[in-house]
């Protein structure tokens, strides 16, 4: 006990040791502990404790001052025996007694505590034996249930096993079971199959099918069963049998369909229903054999043997309706082309139409038949077709007419592709490719018939003294339409400009806007031939010379072949045939402006051509297309080189080193592959710069000839007198006298005044045009300008002031004024 004491005593002073306390305090709790203690010290002394036998109880209460006398075995009501006490040796004896006594009266509690300990100690043990016996029980008991459990369990797993082997046998009693019943199904199918009550059209012959189809895709899956192929072959066997009644079905139906319509179709009268008689019987009979064709369409991916039953059918049905139908559409196409035999137009709408409606019908006669498409049913209805391009192709080839052959590309590309076609297209489509085929065809030979239309009627076009009579039409055209507007239009109102746009423009960029829609009146209305094109007659606003009929035949020739090929042909195309187009007409405007020059004079026929290249770059543009083309040709000119390489080199032909000649000239000698871009937009705009540039220097000749021929001589005079060192005067030479000089100026001045008027009314006349009368005017007034700042320079220069007194010269201001008049816009 006392060594248990010890070490509480010393686990109690180790909690708040300096080093490592067990339960450390806090500062806080520090400070609480300090205050506590202190607050007892500063606590005043009670003033209401007794007083007995001079001894303070001030700090014990009643209860604790009896709980001590009764522990010294004081009672406060007993009487105190004292001892006399004679000697030190009782004293000792007294106060070792005493001592004694107090010692063990201060033992009485803790003697207390060790024996109510003691007795919990016994209870303890008591209970710890009691718990030990009840673990020994315990365990005992759990044995014994572990035990039953184990047995439990083995019972258990064994009647598992019992129930798992059952359901086991029953599984395979029943897949045997299922087994066989595909096997055994062979009998009962045989004498549904061979009865004679059995129809096609029955309720009961579906299903059949459907289980022959099973059984047979149940034994293909099990093939290594026992008699597997045995039963295969008979289950096939009766496949065949229900596919050959079906097919059967469907053959005599449609035949006896085709049948009943033959007798009808030969004695056919305007008055019957041609739809009805071809329709009606075979739509009859339609509901039957398509729920057959349904099934067989579903079951087409499972076994070929249906593929072949579906192609059976669809070539019996397309064999009955060539019969039925290839004679009458021949004859009807024969009678179309009869009927129209002088108006190729009318007949390509109305075979086309005729085509249309034979392919709606027929598709929806095979769809009441059949639920899937097929590719017999497009090569049916195009061997309908072609029977229209049979009969059109012959009279297509045999077309010499550009604009019929145009109104055809038209009708083809235009009215049938884009509009009758661009729906329903599944069931349009064999219609489409035969149109296809015969627009290629009309393209064909319109681009044919185009390039001889070019070469003999643009390039080759011999114009009559009625074409080449300029300025005289543009002048009896003028004098016209004065007299026209003497109700009120003036000579300027009657005046266009040439960057208005033509009928042939608008008609190109209507075809831009509206993807080529045309209607029945502009079909109906259509020229016949180039020859007699005329375009919307324009109000009286508009001058002669922008009027078409004043134009060149070429010119109009070529633009209203450009706007009629833009609608027809494809963009490639009349891009090549536009070039070679433009290119002709430009040879046929240079041909006509040399002819009228010699006619008349270099300024009509510079006039005149400038006028037409501003038409055609003007009605041009509004196509849009480009039209440069690219050429492929061939560059030979290396041959020539290596040719003489080879020769000089003749001793080194079969070298077997570097210099090997015949190697080098195979290898230099090759031709190369050269591409030329040929864009006849800008071949246009280069020869309108060029007989611009051409007018403006005969122009300035015309005007101020004498003085440039005396500037030139001027020039080498001065040229003389810088290079050599003789002392060479201008105004000494005698065609450059003050008073000659005076004259020159004078005649020039004059030329001016009374020929620019004529070169104004001659411009206004063919070009009808202000701006551009003012651009090709301007360089020739910059040009008259710069001679007479050129000649007052050297006036300046090598007369005295009273030989430019004579002279008279003009100057830059005074020559302002006098041109102004004559070219302000």
């Amino acid at each position: 006990m006392m060594d248990q004491s010890a070490i509480i005593a010393e686990k109690l002073l180790a909690w708040e040791r300096e080093i490592e306390p067990l339960a450390p305090l806090s500062e806080s709790a520090l400070l609480s502990i300090q205050e506590l203690s202190e607050y007892p010290n500063e606590r005043p002394f009670p003033t209401d404790l007794l007083v007995h036998n001079d001894i303070l109880y001030h700090e014990r209460s009643s209860n604790e001052q009896t709980e001590e006398l009764n522990l010294l075995n004081f009672s406060p009501n007993a009487e105190t025996k004292f001892t006399e006490i004679e000697n030190a040796r009782q004293f000792l004896s007294w106060f070792t007694a005493v001592e004694e006594q107090l010692v063990e009266d201060e033992d009485i509690l803790y003697k207390a505590y060790i024996e109510e300990l003691s007795n919990h100690c016994d209870q303890y043990a008591l209970l710890f034996n009691n718990i030990s016996k009840a673990l020994e029980s315990l365990e005992l008991l759990r044995e014994k249930y572990a035990f039953v459990s184990n047995k439990t369990n083995s019972l258990h797993e064994a009647c598992e096993d019992l129930l798992a082997q059952q359901t086991q046998l029953v599984g395979s009693a029943e897949t045997i079971s299922e087994k066989l019943s595909y096997f055994n199904e062979l009998e009962s199918l045989s004498q549904k199959i061979a009865s004679p009550t059995l129809s096609v059209v029955s309720e009961s012959f579906m299903p059949l099918l459907t289980r022959l189809d099973e059984c047979i895709a149940y034994v293909e899956e099990n093939i290594n069963f026992k008699e597997s192929p045995a039963y295969l072959s008979r289950f096939r066997h009766l496949q065949s049998q229900t596919l050959g009644m079906i097919r059967s079905y469907v053959v005599a139906t449609l035949q006896l369909a085709t049948q009943q319509v033959l007798p009808r179709r030969d004695s056919l009268s305007p008055s019957e229903n041609a739809f009805t008689l071809y329709y009606g019987k075979f739509r009859s009979h339609a509901p039957r054999i398509h729920a057959l064709m349904k099934q067989i369409e579903e079951r087409v991916e499972k076994n070929p043997d249906y593929q072949v039953l579906l192609s059976d059918c669809h070539q019996c049905y397309f064999n009955q309706r060539e019969i039925l139908l290839g004679p009458s559409v021949s004859a009807a196409i024969n009678d179309l082309a009869e009927k129209h035999k002088k108006d190729h137009c009318s007949l390509v709408r109305s075979g086309c139409a005729f085509l249309l409606h034979i392919c709606e019908d027929e598709h929806q006669l095979f769809h009441q038949f059949f639920s899937q498409n097929t590719k017999s049913l497009e090569e049916f209805l195009e061997g309908l077709c072609i029977r229209l391009y049979d009969v059109l192709r012959p009279i297509i080839i045999h077309i010499n007419h550009l604009e019929t052959l145009a109104e055809l590309c038209g009708i083809l590309k235009v009215e049938m592709l884009e509009e009758h076609m661009q729906y329903g297209a599944n069931e349009l489509e064999a219609v489409k490719a035969v149109v296809r085929q015969m627009l290629e065809d009309v393209q064909e030979r319109l681009v044919y018939r185009t390039h001889i239309y070019i070469k003999t009627d643009i390039l080759s076009y011999n114009p009559g003294p009625g074409d080449l009579a300029y300025p005289d039409k543009l002048e009896m055209m003028e004098s016209i339409a004065e007299s026209l507007s003497m109700g009120g239009l003036s000579r300027a109102s009657s005046r266009a400009s040439l960057t208005s746009i033509s009928s042939t423009s608008n008609a190109v960029l209507s075809s831009n806007e509206k993807s080529s829609e045309k209607s029945d009146k502009e079909e109906e209305g259509s020229v016949k031939d180039f020859e007699t094109y005329e375009p919307p007659k324009r109000p009286l606003t508009y001058s002669p010379a922008d009027l078409h009929g004043m134009w060149y035949p070429t010119v109009r020739r070529t633009l209203v072949c450009l706007s009629k090929l833009y609608r027809c042909l494809d963009k490639t195309i009349f891009q090549g045939l536009s070039q070679e187009v433009l290119t002709m007409c430009i040879q046929s405007l240079i041909s006509a402006s040399s002819s009228i020059s010699k006619r008349k004079t270099l300024l009509d026929g510079q006039l005149f051509e400038i006028k037409h290249l501003l038409i055609l770059r003007e009605q041009i543009a509004p196509f849009q297309i480009d039209f440069a083309i690219k050429e492929t040709t061939l560059d030979f000119s290396k041959i020539k080189v290596a040719a003489y390489g080879l020769l000089q080199n003749r001793t080194h032909l079969l070298s077997f080193n570097s210099n090997n000649a015949l190697l080098e000239f195979l290898l230099q000698g090759t031709p190369h592959v050269t591409e030329h871009l040929i864009d006849s937009k800008k071949a246009v705009d280069k020869q309108l710069k060029i007989v611009c540039e051409d007018f403006i220097s005969h122009t300035t000749t015309f005007l101020i000839g004498s003085l440039q021929e005396f500037l030139e001589k001027a020039k080498v005079i001065t040229q003389m007198q810088t290079s050599s060192s003789q002392n060479i005067n201008l105004s000494q030479q005698p065609f450059a006298s003050a008073e000659n000089l005076s004259q020159l100026i004078a005649d020039n001045v004059r030329s001016l005044k009374t020929k620019l008027p004529t070169l104004q009314r001659s411009m206004s006349l063919y070009l009808a045009n202000p701006d551009t009368e003012y651009i090709l005017l301007r360089p020739v007034k910059t040009q008259i300008q710069s001679c007479f700042e050129q000649l007052l320079q050297l006036i300046r220069v090598n007369y005295s002031e009273e030989e430019q007194v004579i002279i008279a010269c003009p100057s830059l201001e005074q020559l302002t004024i006098l041109l102004s008049p004559s070219i302000t816009r």
